[in-house]
Order: structure tokens, then C-alpha cells, then sequence
């Protein structure tokens, strides 16, 4: 049974994961709801089926469905090696282009719009690797995740709108790849005669340079061991792009375990 002994344990381990997590006016919220089912082989042996639905604007947009196949490894009790494949169907955001600022014959600045692109759906393939080390100290367990992620982007043909020549035309997106690097620490904690198991996570992405830190705390919840529910808060802190902005997302996740 939970005591508020461990409530505050909960709550201790939220804010060191949370340090930055400060809300500003332009922040981004949005929902992430995940499902997965994993089919265990044996004690060393996995594989994993999973699904999610993300969005943003303030929980208005739909942001991204994903579907996901990955499997593990374990060849020691401590580490467990990984690897999975992703389709990611993602609703790409507007995009305005302006030309050079005029001014009106009051001397007011008037703004000159080029090119309107509405948002739209494409497709992402995903691909990544992963080494997991861990750790326990009684009954936390401390975890160092090393994960490397290709993303490819077809090209493909949207619209847009030609504000100097007042028509929609056809405009072709490039293809794109991106090579990141992924390095998680996380802290889970299993408590005492109680199902639900704290965590928090702290998660840093390198694509050439610092790109983004994801900072997470969660509890998950086991039903008769096959079934387990969790949710989540995280707080993710975006360097170096002006299209990407911080954001703050609830998690909600199911796994099914046979």
C-alpha cells in the first residue's frame, strides 16, 4: 500500500527530473497516448509491437501516429541490447515566407507576404539501435540508455499559395535524413508491497550539435503482470531551431505482456 512516505518519494524524484521545466508563455502542449504488446521468448529474448498518437497546439492539433516493431536482447542481467524500426505519419506545420517589409504612405511598415504552405501529412522511416546498462541499489535501479536514430523523409509534392501572383502551385519538399544520438538516464524505484513504480528520466539529443532535453517523471501501474498502465509528464527544452519550440506533453501508456 502507498504511504505518504512514498507520495513524497514520487514527488522528489518529479522535480530533479523537471530542473528547467519552467512554463513560459509560448511553450507548446499536447497528449502522447501509446499502446504496445510484447511477446517474451524467454528471459533474454523480446519483441515489441507498439502504436501512439501525439498531439500539440494546446491538445487542438494532431501532431503525429506512429507504428513501431523492435526487438531485445539480453545476453547479460545487466545489459540488453535492441533495435526496431518506426512509420511515422506526421501532420507538418504551416509554413509563411515573407518578402522584404514596405511602408504605406503614412510611413507605417507593411508586412509582404510570399508564400503561404498549409499544413500537411507525409511520411518519416525510422530506424535505431540501442545498448541499455543497469544498475540496482536495493530497490532502485539505475539505467544509462546509448541509443543511435536514422530518420529518412521521402520527398514529396504539396501546395502552396504565391501571394505576389495570387495562385496555388506546386512546390516539391526534399527529401531529408538525420542522424541523432540519444543518451538517457533514468531512475525507477520499486516500491514495497505497492503496483505502482515510480521513475524519472533525463534524456539529451545530438544531431551535430546540443538539440534537445527531454526531462520525464512517471508511474506505472501492474495488473495480474501481464497488463501494466502508465502516465507521464515531460518537459522537452529545444537548442538551436526556430521552427521547434519547448514543449509540455501528459503520457498515457498500456503494454500487454504475453
Amino acid at each position: 500500500m502507498m504511504t505518504m512516505k512514498h507520495i513524497q518519494t514520487i514527488a522528489l524524484l518529479a522535480l530533479l527530473a523537471l530542473p528547467q521545466a519552467a512554463w513560459a508563455a509560448d511553450d507548446d502542449t499536447g497528449l502522447i497516448v501509446g499502446a504496445a504488446v510484447e511477446k517474451k521468448f524467454n528471459k533474454k529474448a523480446s519483441m515489441e509491437f507498439e502504436g501512439e498518437f501525439r498531439s500539440r497546439n494546446d491538445f487542438r492539433t494532431a501532431d503525429r501516429v506512429s507504428l513501431g516493431l523492435s526487438g531485445a536482447y539480453k545476453p547479460l542481467r545487466w545489459l540488453k541490447l535492441d533495435a526496431g524500426y518506426q512509420l511515422l505519419i506526421e501532420n507538418n506545420s504551416e509554413k509563411i515566407t515573407y518578402n522584404d517589409p514596405t511602408v504605406d504612405d503614412d510611413g507605417n511598415e507593411v508586412v509582404n507576404y510570399n508564400n503561404w504552405r498549409p499544413s500537411y501529412w507525409g511520411l518519416r522511416h525510422r530506424a535505431f539501435v540501442s545498448v541499455t546498462g543497469s544498475y540496482k541499489i536495493g530497490r532502485v535501479e539505475l539505467s544509462l540508455r546509448e541509443r543511435y536514430r536514422y530518420t529518412y523523409r521521402p520527398e514529396t509534392t504539396t501546395t502552396r499559395y504565391d501571394f505576389d501572383n495570387r495562385y496555388w502551385e506546386d512546390t516539391q519538399v526534399r527529401s531529408k535524413h538525420q542522424h541523432v544520438l540519444r543518451s538517457r538516464f533514468k531512475v525507477d524505484w520499486d516500491i514495497p508491497n505497492c503496483k505502482v513504480d515510480p521513475w524519472a528520466s533525463v534524456e539529451v539529443f545530438n544531431h551535430r550539435q546540443l538539440d534537445k532535453v527531454r526531462y520525464s517523471a512517471g508511474a506505472d501501474y501492474s495488473l495480474l503482470k501481464k497488463h501494466t498502465f502508465g502516465i507521464y509528464y515531460r518537459y522537452q527544452r529545444v537548442y538551436n531551431d526556430d521552427e521547434e519550440g519547448n514543449s509540455h506533453h501528459l503520457g498515457l501508456s498500456y503494454k500487454f505482456k504475453f
